[in-house]
Order: C-alpha cells, then sequence, then structure tokens
C-alpha cells in the first residue's frame, strides 16, 4: 500500500511544462478590503518569455538561473514547492528561470500555476488564488480583464502586441508598494498604472531606468505592476532589454 500510495504522488514519467510569463499592461487600485488585501481592476496578457519546469519521480527542487533578476532560492518557500504542497503531490522539479525574478512579470506567479496544470488542476482558480494574486491569471494565460484580489478573470480577444521591456537589476516588493499607495493616500496616477508614484517611493533607482528607456525608444515607459519592470509598445532591441510578444491563452 505504501508503494501505491508513493507511485500516485509522484509522477511515473518525465513532463515538461511551459510557465509563460505576463504582463500588467494596466493597474487602477480601486479599493482595500477589511483583511488590507488590495482590491485591483487590470488587464493582462501573457508573454512568449517563459520559464520551464521539468518534473520527474521524487521530491526536490533544483533551479536553474536566468542570470538577470532577483536570486529564487530551491526552498519550501519557494511558489514550485508550495504549489506542489497544496495539489498534494510530490516531484523531483528543474525549474529553468528565463524570467527576471522580481520583476513584477509574474516568474513566481507563473511557475505555480504551471505546477497546478501538471497536476491536472488547471481549472481551480479558486486553489490557484490561494497561491498568490497573479497565479489565476498565469493558470488561464492570453488576455484577460482582471478584479477582485486577481481571482475573477474576464477573458478578452487576443490582440497581437510586441512589447520591449527593461528590467532593472533591483526589485520592487510588492508589500512595501502597497503600503507606499496607501501611504499616500491613495493616489490614482496620470498613466496607466496607479502604483508607479508608489513604486517610484520605494525605489527612486526606477527613474534612471524609466528614463533610459524612454530616450531609447521614444514612447513613455510604464511600470509592469508594482515594478520593477518598465515597458514600451514596439520592438526595440538594445543592452538590459528585451523583446517579447503577447500570445493566447496557456494550453
Amino acid at each position: 500500500m505504501r508503494d501505491r500510495d508513493a507511485a500516485l504522488r509522484s509522477p511515473a514519467v518525465v513532463d515538461v511544462v511551459p510557465a509563460p510569463a505576463k504582463l500588467t499592461l494596466a493597474l487602477r487600485v480601486t479599493g482595500v478590503r477589511p483583511d488590507g488585501l488590495h482590491l485591483v481592476d487590470a488587464v493582462m496578457v501573457t508573454l512568449d518569455l517563459a520559464d520551464t519546469l521539468t518534473f520527474g519521480p521524487g521530491d526536490g527542487l533544483t533551479v536553474e538561473e536566468a542570470g538577470t533578476g532577483l536570486p529564487v532560492p530551491a526552498t519550501d518557500d519557494n511558489l514550485v514547492r508550495r504549489a506542489l504542497m497544496a495539489v498534494g503531490r510530490t516531484a523531483e522539479v528543474h525549474l529553468v528561470k528565463r524570467i527576471p525574478a522580481g520583476g513584477g512579470l509574474g516568474g513566481g506567479s507563473a511557475d505555480a500555476a504551471a505546477v497546478l496544470r501538471w497536476a491536472g488542476r488547471a481549472d481551480d482558480v479558486a486553489l490557484a488564488a490561494t497561491l498568490g494574486a497573479d497565479v489565476p491569471f498565469c493558470l488561464r494565460g492570453g488576455r484577460a480583464r482582471v478584479t477582485g484580489i486577481g481571482e475573477v478573470l474576464a477573458p478578452e480577444p487576443h490582440q497581437d502586441a510586441t512589447y520591449t521591456l527593461v528590467v532593472p537589476p533591483f526589485g520592487c516588493a510588492t508589500p512595501a508598494v502597497y503600503a507606499a499607495w496607501d501611504a499616500l493616500g491613495g493616489p490614482t496616477a496620470d498613466g496607466p498604472n496607479d502604483l508607479e508614484p508608489a513604486a517610484l517611493v520605494v525605489e527612486p533607482r526606477l527613474a534612471a531606468w524609466r528614463d533610459a528607456l524612454g530616450d531609447a525608444s521614444g514612447e513613455t515607459p510604464v511600470l509592469a505592476g508594482s515594478g520593477s519592470t518598465w515597458f514600451v509598445p514596439g520592438a526595440h532591441p538594445g543592452p538590459d532589454r528585451l523583446v517579447v510578444r503577447t500570445t493566447g491563452p496557456v494550453a
């Protein structure tokens, strides 16, 4: 019986699952719940930039770093491990990071969503929401209007688009950015992202990266979510920049 239980918990074959990044094109903060969580009204799209998770028999996690972004520890706090625990499964997972960590592109959320799809829980938005506000969108992908605390998804038609991203070598802590937004009195930004003013208070170095991308592209950069990524429409290749394209829903 013990061997049978172990077989049920672990995959019998190796599976490779992509984990595409998300880009938040617009974000309004519409309120704060009594528990302190912020309500949003956002538009998100899936990008052709993706991590890869390889699942095999066993129980562990190894991480191959992207070379950009913050370090990604292979500990029980990693969203891959947390998602495995949430679905009651074990696997030996090799995670290849291509999405820069800490940039607001949903890398950890995408990885957690990949675990849920691998485990046959691709429709379990409620479970996804327990793992993080961006996990429900990353589970479905495509293009969607996202409301509530991230758990309410309204799919929108796919639009082919190209964006250029610049990801600074530092991250922005999402809780700190929302706390700064509260301290500022809950401002509505002039641009499409209400969190931009707060992120610039938390991390003033963002301004230099914004200005450099703006000068190189001739466009007005927008902060992706709580940061630290800036993006502009179109392809503007160059040092420290990523050119990405939108994709459809995650299979």
